[in-house]
């Protein structure tokens, strides 16, 4: 049921039929899917409490664990979109990108070259996706912050978008008024002390 979910849940993207892989032990008995949906659905204790990732974590659920330190836990996929689809996930509870720590997002981004490397040699592929799927409209189905590390081969058909012709950007007054809307956001977004002396440059025309 949790690979059919995921896999409507991404049917813009992906084709309808993915092969499985024998050897992956059936889903029901493995992962239940989270319970803390939102951050307006329960509150922090419980969320970290019924989340399936924070049980990994404790060791309160099983999981195939291949890299592990102080902030991130890397662990496969139980409903792998293709062999080897492996997770990096903190160890702290966050729900969603925008409510985990730029740090924090630094440490798991800082493993990708380490763990994909490894990934793509020991699935015999020659390319991997980074994936975040972060929030429900966008295929998010557990609710603590994670990135995919997704190996690829060539004409794996894995995404159907790669074979739809690609629209090229509008550089017209719809386009520039969409630009100036996000340079504000990022100007009064939370998050902008955190880039003041990383040389990042703002600037609204």
């Amino acid at each position: 049921m949790e690979a059919r979910r995921r896999l409507a849940l991404l049917s813009s993207h992906l084709r309808p039929t993915i092969a499985s892989f024998p050897e992956e032990k059936p889903i029901s008995q493995r992962f239940s899917a989270s319970n803390c949906a939102s951050s307006t659905d329960c509150d922090k204790g419980n969320r970290e409490r019924d989340c399936v990732f924070c049980r990994i974590i404790r060791g309160e659920s099983p999981a195939v664990k291949i890299y592990e330190d102080d902030t991130c836990l890397c662990i496969m996929d139980t409903n792998p979109l293709s062999r080897g689809h492996s997770l990096i996930i903190p160890k702290s509870h966050f729900p969603c990108l925008q409510e985990t720590p730029p740090y924090v997002v630094g440490a798991m981004c800082s493993k990708v070259p380490f763990i994909s490397n490894a990934v793509v040699k020991a699935t015999g592929c020659d390319s991997f996706n980074l994936l975040v799927n972060n929030g429900a409209s966008a295929g998010q189905v557990i609710f603590h912050t994670h990135l995919h590390i997704i190996p690829r081969k060539a004409r794996d058909c894995l995404w159907a978008s790669e074979s739809l012709p690609s629209r090229p950007l509008k550089l017209d007054q719809e386009t520039s008024k969409l630009a100036d809307r996000i340079r504000k956001e990022l100007l009064f977004s939370d998050n902008s002390k955190d880039d003041v002396g990383q040389g990042s440059s703002l600037s609204v025309s």
